[in-house]
């Protein structure tokens, strides 16, 4: 199979299901940022100072950020086939969110309690979860907007909003577990 098609040369591309839409589109949009996060993740895993669990944790979110992107690429009126089955194998349920709210509770444990902002850095992984952070926020902005003008399940929003808490709290936990200070936003009113 040849990675190139040239089905998209006049700017339009395939939904899952067939529908074709302009590459601008807003569901094109809101599945580009998740790949956008989930190719984020990757750099994060690069690093050696994340650890093991930290590193299966975040293998499992690109696994489900798969089926998040397939379900956003979907129409929901193409979701189910002419024989009844579900299109797509699996789909974000409420129990993935409280699995992304029993990690954040684990890493919370080992950490500092949290009494100002934070400015973004400590080390480049501590940094790339900070910007997996402001990606997920985007992604869970466009769905909202999605959400505005077609209809999506509640389910992948909230994912998007619990993932991006996340990504703020692993990036505490990398740069506390790399012996990084952080350095506290206080703001200076004159």
């Amino acid at each position: 199979m040849k990675v190139y098609t040239k089905t998209g040369d006049k700017g339009t591309t395939a939904l899952l299901g067939g529908v074709r839409v302009p590459k601008d589109h807003i569901r094109i949009n809101a599945y580009g940022t998740v790949d956008e996060l989930n190719s984020g993740i990757g750099l994060i895993r690069c690093y050696n100072n994340i650890g093991d669990d930290s590193n299966q944790m975040l293998i499992s979110i690109q696994t489900m950020l798969f089926y998040l992107g397939s379900e956003l690429a979907t129409p929901k009126e193409k979701m189910i086939l002419a024989n009844g089955k579900p299109r797509l194998p699996k789909v974000i349920q409420e129990k993935d969110i409280k699995q992304i709210e029993k990690w954040i509770d684990e890493m919370e444990e080992g950490l500092p309690p949290l009494r100002h902002f934070i400015l973004p850095g400590g080390n480049y992984g501590s940094s790339h979860a900070h910007m997996c952070r402001c990606i997920c926020r985007r992604a869970e902005r466009i769905c909202v907007s999605l959400s505005e003008v077609e209809e999506i399940r509640e389910e992948p929003v909230k994912y998007l909003n619990r993932l991006s808490d996340f990504f703020f709290v692993l990036a505490r936990k990398i740069s506390n577990d790399a012996g990084h200070q952080e350095i506290q936003w206080l703001p200076d009113y004159e």
